[in-house]
């Protein structure tokens, strides 16, 4: 296994090799950061697409408000399905532990949902006193930058 640094032919080496070690550390780290995000449970919803979104990396942060209505009237705060009833006083609750400059909600809608309940999603969040709401949308992709990059999955 290893080179005996010593004068004595065939004795033992006490030394311990650490590089297989290593190696198979390294490639567990690499399994585990490629595993990770995929274990993560979310709420897929076909957001409508624009022109020109505004990016916004808070949507991204494990503090940050999120609030879906999928097409069969289902509501998620984050997570976890809420009644819709029940928007308002979770937001509330969810919110006041919050800094001023954190005290934002983002709406995820997907494309067939009423407008009624984006409005009453809307009305929910600003009795909870949150002011700041943020509508999520895909960035449109031009027939033209699609037929010049490779089509991707989302």
């Amino acid at each position: 296994m290893g080179i005996a640094s010593h004068s004595e032919k065939g004795g033992l080496v006490s030394e311990i090799n650490v590089t297989p070690m290593v190696d198979v550390m390294l490639v567990l780290l690499i399994i585990f950061m490629v595993i990770a995000p995929l274990l993560q449970p979310r709420i897929n919803v076909a957001v409508p697409k624009s022109r020109n979104p505004d990016p916004d990396m808070r949507i991204d942060k494990e503090t940050s408000l999120v609030v879906a209505a999928l097409d069969d009237g289902r509501v998620y705060l984050n997570r976890e399905q809420i009644s819709p009833e029940l928007v308002q006083e979770r937001i509330t609750q969810a919110l006041k532990d919050k800094p001023v400059e954190d005290r934002i909600v983002f709406i995820k809608s997907g494309i067939t949902v009423q407008y009624g309940t984006v409005v009453s999603l809307v009305s929910a969040i600003r009795g909870a006193g949150c002011d700041r709401i943020g509508l999520v949308s895909e960035k449109q992709r031009l027939e033209r930058e699609a037929a010049l990059s490779p089509a991707r999955s989302n």
